[in-house]
C-alpha cells in the first residue's frame, strides 16, 4: 500500500465518530443476515462490507455474538416504540391495538429476513437464545401488565392476563416470522387484519375496547 492511499484511508477513518463506526458495523451485519444464515456471519465477512479495518471491530464489539446481541437490541427498541401505541395511546383499546400491530408488521416487512435469521440463531447459540428469549419475555411482561390494567378498567374481558399475554405474543412472533420472514408469503395488510382480529376478539370480545 502506497503512502498516499494509507493517508487517505487514515483520514477517512479519523472522520468517523465511534457512534457512526458502530452503526456501520451493525448495518453490515444486518445486510449479511438478510442473505446468509447466522452460522455464516463472521467478523471477516462483516468488516469486508465496511470501510473500517478488521481490528477496529474489537473496539466496539467483543465478538460476533456481542454484535448479534446489539442487532437484537436495535430491533427490540424499534418494536417497543410501535407497541407503545397500544400501551400508552388514547382511544378505544381495539383501535390502539390495531395501530400498534400496524407498526410491528411494518418492522417485520422491512426487516423480516434479519429477524428470521435472529430467531434461527436463537436455536443454535446460547447467548443469542438468552437475548432473544429475554426480548420476547419483555413484551410478554408488558402486555400482561397492560391486559391487567384493561381488565381493571372494565375495558377487557376477565382473563388470565399472564397466560393470555404469553400465548398471544408467541403466536404473533411465529406467525410474523412465517409470513414476513425470509420471504413474504402473506400480504402485510392480511397479516395486520388477522392479528388484529385475534387480539381484539380475545381481549375485547365483540366490543372495540
Amino acid at each position: 500500500m502506497g503512502p498516499g492511499r494509507s493517508s487517505t484511508t487514515g483520514a477517512r477513518r479519523r472522520r468517523r465518530s465511534p457512534e457512526v463506526a458502530e452503526r456501520e458495523i451493525i448495518a453490515a451485519a444486518e445486510e449479511l443476515l438478510r442473505e446468509r444464515p447466522f452460522r455464516d456471519l463472521t467478523v471477516d465477512a462483516v468488516m469486508l462490507r465496511t470501510e473500517l479495518s478488521r481490528p477496529s471491530f474489537y473496539v466496539y464489539f467483543r465478538d460476533r455474538n456481542h454484535l448479534v446481541l446489539r442487532v437484537v437490541e436495535r430491533f427490540g427498541a424499534e418494536m417497543w416504540t410501535m407497541s407503545e401505541r397500544w400501551f400508552d395511546g388514547t382511544g378505544p383499546g381495539g383501535l390502539r391495538m390495531r395501530d400498534a400491530l400496524e407498526g410491528v408488521v411494518a418492522v417485520f416487512e422491512r426487516h423480516g429476513p434479519v429477524l428470521h435469521a435472529l430467531a434461527d440463531a436463537a436455536t443454535v447459540d446460547r447467548e443469542v437464545e438468552v437475548a432473544y428469549t429475554a426480548l420476547v419475555q419483555g413484551f410478554i411482561d408488558a402486555t400482561a401488565l397492560h391486559i391487567e390494567a384493561e381488565i381493571e378498567a372494565g375495558r377487557s374481558l376477565p382473563l388470565n392476563a399472564r397466560e393470555t399475554a404469553g400465548a398471544l405474543i408467541w403466536m404473533s412472533e411465529r406467525y410474523l416470522l412465517s409470513s414476513l420472514g425470509r420471504t413474504q408469503s402473506v400480504a402485510p395488510a392480511t397479516v395486520i387484519e388477522t392479528l388484529a382480529t385475534i387480539w381484539t376478539r380475545v381481549l375485547y370480545g365483540a366490543r372495540d375496547g
